[in-house]
């Protein structure tokens, strides 16, 4: 009888042990940021639970340039993080064999309040928005299963989708959501101008009139506090005759969205150069120009740019030194959306 006893006591104190194993790897869970006075952001994690461990293989995935076919490009490659995760001083991209992208890499940052991706808006889930540049034939140029057969022959990749998911599974499904994870953390929201609403910095006089010359003349399109009202719209560029692109007719097929394209939020805008859709403008001071003298008036024009919009050269200087003031230099420089270094740890402390 004590001997039954002994057993049974041995057995719950190994079943104790492997429930307090089992508990150890469950993912860690985190709260997705909403910065103070910002509006509810979409349920982009309704079905993904942003996790530590999510979070870290959806950034190990993003830097990882096995994600491409010739093993040249990752996601980072087109999304600079010094560049708010745009791409810094060209209007489009280098891709597979040599080609360009044809269109303006566009920065990642506050995702979660983007309710349609893309420049065009063909893209609906962030979970989704992946696959456009990784299977493009002039981007990434790979194929899924492709990218899957690379990463399960990866030990460590099993072991962090294992953190992540709870077994060693590796599918689409998961890489996706990996990345999304990384990408809809990407958060930016402690600028100059977030550090004055707070009541944390003052403005000097040139940034203060900049922001009155901007509440009066941009605010329309570029809603406080994300700097974007998320809305397509045909801001007056003429066509650019090489890549003939009509914006969001091409997704709708209706006439009424030709050359509208997705207003772009303002924010590390002094960080993201080229500008529009295609990059053919390389400063603030020319996109000012083009709104002041560049119109093209056309069917689909934006009804509030029918007159342009007049700014004297002070409100031109000022409002530039206003928008500089929307560089979040910490978003810019914050290792935790760094490229890992090989010795960053698969979980963090808590």
């Amino acid at each position: 009888m004590k001997f039954i006893t002994l057993i049974s006591f041995i057995l719950f104190i190994a079943a104790s042990a492997f429930i307090i194993h089992e508990e150890q790897l469950l993912p860690h869970l985190i709260q997705p940021e909403v910065p103070k006075g910002w509006p509810k952001p979409n349920n982009i994690f309704a079905t993904n639970p942003l996790t530590e461990e999510g979070f870290q293989l959806g950034r190990k995935l993003f830097y990882d340039e096995r994600l491409s076919k010739d093993g040249n490009f990752s996601c980072a490659s087109c999304h600079q993080q010094f560049a708010a995760f745009a791409t810094y001083d060209h209007d489009f991209s280098h891709g597979f064999n040599n080609q360009f992208t044809t269109r303006n890499a566009p920065s990642l940052q506050n995702l979660a309040w983007v309710p349609l991706y893309h420049w065009d808006g063909g893209v609906n889930h962030i979970e989704v928005q992946p696959l456009s540049p990784l299977t493009a034939p002039n981007e990434m140029a790979e194929n899924i299963d492709s990218v899957l057969q690379k990463l399960r022959k990866d030990a460590v990749y099993k072991k962090m989708f294992k953190n992540a998911f709870g077994t060693e599974l590796i599918n689409s499904q998961r890489m996706l959501k990996a990345l999304a994870q990384f990408t809809g953390s990407l958060v930016s929201a402690n600028s100059k101008y977030d550090r004055f609403k707070n009541g944390q910095e003052k403005f000097n006089p040139s940034e203060l009139h900049g922001y009155e010359v901007f509440k009066a003349k941009c605010a329309t399109c570029h809603n406080e506090p994300l700097f974007t009202d998320n809305t397509f719209r045909n801001n007056g560029l003429p066509l650019n005759s090489f890549i003939k692109d009509f914006g969001r007719m091409r997704i709708s097929n209706e006439s009424k969205d030709s050359l509208k394209f997705r207003v772009p939020s303002l924010r590390n805008v002094g960080v993201t150069q080229p500008y529009m859709h295609d990059g053919r403008f390389y400063s603030l001071g020319q996109v000012i120009e083009h709104y002041r003298t560049g119109i093209q008036q056309s069917p689909t024009l934006d009804s509030s740019l029918r007159e342009g919009i007049a700014f004297t050269k002070l409100e031109k200087y000022d409002l530039i030194i206003f928008l500089n003031t929307l560089t979040d230099t910490t978003f810019l420089k914050n290792k935790k959306y760094s490229a890992p270094d090989g010795n960053t740890p698969l979980v963090l402390s808590h």
